[in-house]
């Protein structure tokens, strides 16, 4: 057997055996070293180092952190009393609540996870309460979620901007049409939902209410504005944007909202730590099966195969999003990207296709993934919170699926959406 035949063979059997990612990763590739031959073991730790030996991924940790803070400091509940008085007056206004919450918080934490995780324990319960199905309860937050990769600070566009050597402030500018495209899929698709099911209605609020809950949520609306606005002006890069975000989250936290202390601020050191090793292994360990398989010149394989069935960009980009959507069912983004981007990127290239359209088509299909059976972890993790099995909210989350697949494809064949806001403020 070839070393990739191996190595994908081992991957797939240490996955079935509930071995993590990581581990999965790392063991297949030295399995694949010893049946071959011929190759230093060696290569596998300086290979995992290579991985994480970048300057920019500083800025996963730091976002991360900073969405914690934020949650732990008080802005999340801000937020969602905030939404609730706008969006509370219709028909399934708690359920619009929860998506326009991701919305707002994707521009914090630039992560699908951790956001399902923050307004999963504060809106699932409470949407149960209010007599919302819990299988629903759970697929809303999970799918809502996903925005938190697409509008800057995104984890996602970190991790390629790395790989790929494209600018990240034009991946957060071009993530922005996209993801506010998602959300409004995601508030409809809520909104149709409810009425379709009789979900109750929460009440009207006057306006006195809602200044009074805008002025409290204003901290929390203003960190996208200084992460973009940072970043765009050139007064701080990425990573040091990231830094700034903590900081600003420290201050909102501490001394405005007077929420934080120091044992609550050690607990988010304690779990942005934990989460950042999770992601930095499993981007080491990717990168071990990345460099085997450019050994063997797959890459060049596949591309040769993908050249071969078609040279028109439209038909490579459906390609491409039915192989993604199958991958991202299976793989994680951080792994998933590591050992694809050397494949696909080339070919796209030479199909004419715009990398940093590319890049949303991309990340897009890999975030779905966190709500596609069997990995699926955003929504294990509603399901998780909901306490029901994640057979029903596999149920549930079709039709957010089916709008998340619809949004993918307006994404794909109108690259404008991606590529108009970098084209306005110059940034290609």
């Amino acid at each position: 057997m070839a070393l990739a035949e191996v190595l994908l063979a081992a991957i797939a059997a240490l996955m079935l055996l509930a071995v993590p990612v990581a581990f999965s990763l790392i063991l297949a590739a030295v399995i694949a070293i010893l049946w071959v031959g011929g190759i230093n073991l060696m290569i596998v730790p300086q290979q995992v180092i290579g991985g994480v030996d970048s300057l920019l991924l500083l800025a996963i940790p730091f976002f991360l952190l900073s969405g914690d803070l934020m949650t732990a400091g008080g802005m999340t509940d801000r937020l969602l009393a905030f939404t609730n008085a706008i969006l509370g007056r219709f028909r399934g206004g708690l359920a619009m609540s929860n998506v326009a919450s991701a919305v707002f918080m994707s521009g914090i934490s630039g992560s699908a996870v951790a956001d399902t995780s923050a307004l999963g324990r504060v809106l699932i319960p409470a949407m149960i309460k209010a007599g919302y199905g819990p299988g629903f309860a759970a697929a809303l937050t999970a799918s809502a979620n996903l925005v938190g990769p697409m509008i800057p600070p995104s984890i996602v566009y970190v991790i390629i901007g790395v790989l790929t050597n494209l600018s990240i402030t034009k991946l957060f500018l071009a993530g922005v049409f996209p993801g506010l495209v998602y959300g409004l899929a995601m508030l409809a698709l809520a909104y149709w939902i409810s009425r379709r099911r009789g979900y109750p209605v929460h009440g009207r609020v006057g306006a006195a209410e809602v200044w009074r809950t805008f002025r409290a949520a204003f901290w929390a609306l203003m960190m996208p504005v200084l992460i973009v606005s940072g970043i765009r002006s050139g007064v701080f890069n990425v990573t040091e944007c990231s830094a700034v975000a903590v900081l600003y989250a420290l201050f909102v936290g501490g001394v405005i909202y007077r929420e934080l202390d120091l044992g609550t601020i050690r607990e988010c050191l304690v779990r942005t730590a934990r989460t950042t090793a999770v992601i930095m292994i499993v981007i080491g360990g990717a990168q071990v099966m990345s460099w085997l398989l450019a050994y063997q010149g797959v890459p060049q394989q596949i591309a040769d195969w993908m050249l071969a069935t078609t040279r028109n960009p439209w038909v490579f980009l459906l390609l491409v999003n039915v192989f993604l959507l199958l991958i991202g069912t299976f793989l994680e983004n951080g792994p998933a990207l590591v050992m694809l981007a050397p494949v696909l990127y080339p070919i796209a290239a030479k199909l004419g296709i715009d990398p940093i359209h590319f890049s949303m088509i991309v990340s897009m299909n890999l975030v779905i993934g966190l709500i596609t059976p069997p990995v699926a972890i955003c929504l294990s993790i509603g399901a998780v919170i909901a306490r029901i099995p994640g057979s029903q909210a596999t149920r549930e989350v079709l039709p957010f699926f089916a709008a998340a697949v619809g949004v993918l494809m307006l994404v794909t064949y109108v690259p404008q959406l991606s590529l108009w806001l970098p084209n306005l403020l110059g940034e290609r």
